[in-house]
């Protein structure tokens, strides 16, 4: 499955988009030695892009045609990480412009990692200031919204 926006961040980390629907979203990664930490486990900015991500993802999973940003996150990390990685990302309530969700880090064993919450505001372009904006950054698929 491929994501639907270019965020080169994401193609640089390697993060695989597995599902993203209804809701729900959830994306592998397997970390190369590079986004390990002193300690030679998953460094927590790597498990804290994987749950953005994810969670921007269920949140997006339900109007695919817009984007969001993120407002506020919060992350809780359980224990060190290792090895590959699996986040799941749900959507737990939105309004017209904001989205509320939360996130799971697991690792090859199933332990839960990390967890997450979020808040996301849908938009269609980012502003750069008061005369110019963003488009959103489309993947050669373009964005699908059946």
């Amino acid at each position: 499955m491929e994501f639907q926006v270019r965020i080169p961040f994401v193609e640089h980390l390697g993060f695989v988009l597995q599902h993203w629907v209804d809701g729900e979203a959830e994306i592998t990664f397997d970390p190369a030695p590079e986004h390990l930490n002193s300690f030679n486990v998953v460094h927590g900015g790597a498990s804290m892009t994987l749950l953005d991500v994810v969670m921007a993802h269920a949140a997006r999973s339900v109007q695919q045609d817009m984007g969001v940003v993120t407002i506020e996150m919060k992350t809780s990390f359980m224990q060190a990480a290792k090895g590959p990685q699996r986040a799941r990302g749900r959507l737990l309530h939105r309004t017209t412009t904001l989205a509320f969700t939360e996130g799971q880090v697991f690792d090859a064993d199933g332990r839960l990692c990390a967890h997450a919450t979020g808040t996301f505001k849908y938009v269609k372009r980012l502003p750069v200031n008061a005369r110019g904006v963003h488009e959103l950054n489309v993947s050669a698929a373009g964005i699908a919204t059946d």
